[in-house]
């Protein structure tokens, strides 16, 4: 029993690299399942076309389910058309810049992968320039290549050209070692760039590396108490509502927090090191809530309409 603890243990500890690791493997596995079985080259005009909508139309898909799926999108821009100062609250105003940095750079790991594994395979890349017109990159492509290869490039993809078979496959393992370059190119610089701005981060960190541990734990088990909190209250809440209305009589007081109160605790935080809140809860709760008299009616707007609940 220890020993699973234990492993259990290592797993939840290293569920980022892990989290990393399987969105590798999905994006290896993706990217083969879609040369193998959806991608077929035209071998014509439409080569570039085709082959760049196959190299960065799924990277763009990735993107916006990135931040689609990271919960920060949501409660930096919940709100912010009717009050603007939720994302841009006085005195904290490039704290939402930072903020939707952070969104970004996690919401790119996923394209990056993408173009990177499409770059080292190498198939769209070939299909992608083998269609193209400037005279410059033809030049580059056919130096010291068959004079066929500038009109019949666009077949080089399919081997219907009227080189030699040696010469086709010879233009086709340039073009891919070309784009295995740009992917082990696209590689390094990601690898570096994201050492530089996680150091230039933990330099201008203003709390110690064993603080931002406790932080980072804290954060964890607060969002996990949130959840069971929030559907314990759902559940009570609920229950509470269809009792009444089946038994017909005046329901029982639950508390719950004012709707000022879901606001302040749903803004961005900033980190002070003479207060040490860990979180927006955290701070509202030691600043103290604002027990306002409860309103007789609270208006919710829904697609255009006007409940009152």
């Amino acid at each position: 029993m220890d020993a699973f603890q234990g492993i259990l243990k290592f797993f939840l500890n290293q569920k980022t690299a892990i989290g990393y690791s399987f969105m590798a493997l999905l994006t290896v596995g993706g990217e083969r399942l879609f040369s193998l079985v959806a991608f077929k080259c035209p071998c014509g005009t439409e080569n570039t076309v085709y082959g760049l909508a196959f190299l960065f139309a799924p990277a763009w898909v990735l993107l916006i389910l990135g931040f689609f799926l990271n919960n920060r999108s949501w409660r930096l821009f919940t709100g912010c058309c009717v009050n603007p100062k939720k994302i841009f609250p006085r005195g904290q105003r490039c704290r939402s810049f930072y903020v939707l940095g952070q969104i970004t750079l996690s919401s790119l790991v996923a394209p990056m992968m993408w173009l990177s594994v499409a770059l080292l395979n190498g198939t769209f890349y070939e299909c992608a320039m083998s269609g193209t017109k400037s005279s410059r990159l033809l030049e580059l492509i056919c130096k010291g290549k068959p004079k066929e290869c500038w009109e019949e490039l666009p077949k080089v993809s399919c081997g219907k050209t009227s080189m030699t078979p040696a010469d086709n496959e010879e233009l086709k393992m340039s073009l891919q070692a070309q784009s295995q370059i740009l992917g082990w190119c696209l590689i390094c610089s990601a690898s570096f760039f994201s050492l530089v701005t996680t150091c230039y981060g933990r330099c201008r960190s203003k709390v110690s590396h064993l603080q931002m541990s406790f932080w980072k734990t804290y954060v964890q088990k607060e969002k996990e108490q949130m959840e069971s909190t929030f559907l314990d209250y759902a559940n009570k809440l609920s229950e509470r509502n269809l009792k009444c209305f089946f038994e017909n009589k005046r329901p029982e007081a639950i508390p719950l927090p004012s709707f000022a109160a879901w606001e302040a605790a749903s803004e961005l935080y900033a980190f002070h090191q003479t207060l040490q809140h860990y979180s927006t809860l955290h701070k509202l709760v030691e600043d103290g809530l604002e027990l306002n008299p409860e309103e007789n009616e609270t208006t919710m707007v829904l697609v255009g309409t006007a409940q009152h609940v």
